[in-house]
């Protein structure tokens, strides 16, 4: 667990869910957010998942499906999120994947760039140390986020191969975190006042560059092929799926930064024991072309939903949040997952599974800024982490995700607890 935070936690135990016996109509879930953090506050809200399986004839596929999460911190941050998925409710047989989101994040973490190349000094933001403590903040910038996106995918030739079209609106504005106002309420101040952070220090020394500094547009329509012969997309037990996309933010569509992401994602998957023990493993590649401003880094394309990383939940557990970031990296996840308990509970179908993992991931072209030498304190390598986790899973779709992860090296921290919705891939 981060050593900031005094209590973090996801109430899990009070979850709750509805599904029609049969599984047909509507059927949903969710998990309270409860979180305290001493500099963001106290956290609130609800990760919720709701589908509909129509008269069930696509069972365990659902028609649609819509996600929706709202969280709150009494200092001001949120997450205001919709996903909606649906691969039966277009003519045609077309899938459409999409995304509407406003996130206000007041300590976004920030580690410099090109993974172990950029130190980091747990003193410098542990203010339990005396010499070498700055502020709590030093790792973190403010940051304001506007995502929609849509993705539209149709299948040619057979049914497992799909192209996939897409486009999205990102509007990020970001800044130096705000002290003053996360001290506020306070018998004293907390965050010492006008301490320089770590994007302060690179927004001074040029490596991250004045037109960037602030954020900005970046529109983009996406193009790709998608692979996938999954015999169930919530968990499968086999089957693949592999995709190669090109993301294009091109100036004559608004975009502030005009550059190119060519993303590349292979996902496998196997059955050891029939129904009971499976193992999957991951595989990703992105490189990025062009003026790539600085704050577009850590995202992660995909044919379902854009993730943030190197490191955090979406992608390195265990390692800290964006820890690793460059002009092309490399990651790599490996999971047994077994699903130990089985029953029916009030006509629905409920299990209970355990997985072990390991994930690493690297920066293999180090992000460069034009007329800077950034700074090189070791040489980057492999970054890995390990753990374990638990699932509750409803009607196959719902499930309640717990995962543990340790990373190795000091210098990707030390261990992040995980509670949310759905396995990692």
């Amino acid at each position: 667990m981060n050593r900031k935070f005094l209590l973090l936690f996801l109430i899990f135990s009070m979850f709750f869910a509805y599904g029609q016996e049969g599984k047909t109509g509507w059927g949903f879930g969710g998990v309270p957010a409860v979180a305290y953090n001493s500099d963001t506050g106290f956290l609130y809200g609800i990760v919720f998942e709701a589908y509909n399986y129509g008269d069930g004839s696509h069972y365990p596929d659902y028609d649609y499906t819509l996600k929706p999460t709202w969280t709150r911190t009494t200092k001001g941050s949120g997450e205001n999120t919709l996903f909606f998925d649906s691969k039966y409710l277009l003519p045609n047989d077309i899938r459409v994947t999409a995304y509407a989101g406003y996130l206000t994040e007041q300590a976004l973490p920030f580690y410099g760039f090109n993974g172990y190349e950029a130190d980091y000094n747990i003193n410098f933001e542990d203010d339990t140390t005396q010499a070498d403590y700055l502020t709590r903040m030093f790792y973190r910038h403010e940051r304001n986020t506007l995502r929609l996106t849509a993705d539209f995918q149709k299948s040619v030739i057979s049914e497992n191969i799909r192209v996939i079209a897409g486009f999205g609106y990102i509007d990020t504005q970001v800044d130096t975190v705000d002290e003053a106002g996360l001290n506020e309420g306070k018998d004293e101040d907390l965050l010492p006042l006008g301490a320089p952070t770590l994007y302060d220090n690179y927004v001074a020394s040029g490596y991250i560059r004045d037109e960037e500094k602030n954020g900005g547009v970046t529109n983009f329509v996406k193009l790709g092929l998608v692979y996938d012969t999954r015999d169930n997309e919530p968990n499968p037990m086999s089957g693949v799926w592999t995709e190669a996309l090109l993301t294009i933010y091109p100036d004559f569509l608004g975009s502030d930064f005009p550059f190119t992401t060519v993303t590349a994602t292979h996902r496998q998957y196997f059955t050891l024991i029939e129904n009971d023990l499976s193992f999957a493993y991951r595989l990703g590649y992105q490189q990025q072309i062009g003026d790539v401003p600085f704050f577009m880094l850590p995202w992660y394309q995909s044919s379902y939903k854009m993730t943030e990383g190197l490191g955090g939940s979406k992608s390195l557990r265990g390692i800290l949040k964006n820890r690793i970031v460059g002009t092309s990296i490399f990651m790599a996840n490996m999971e047994a997952r077994w699903k130990f308990y089985k029953t029916v509970v009030g006509g629905q179908n409920l299990y209970l599974a355990l997985n072990g993992f390991s994930d690493f991931g690297q920066v293999l072209t180090p992000y460069e800024v034009e007329d800077q030498t950034l700074p090189v304190v070791a040489d980057e390598g492999l970054h890995l982490s390990f753990g374990g986790g638990l699932r509750v899973v409803l009607n196959e779709n719902f499930i309640i995700a717990v995962d543990y992860g340790m990373a190795k090296d000091e210098q990707d921290g030390n261990s992040g607890l995980y509670i949310g919705l759905g396995y990692l891939y």
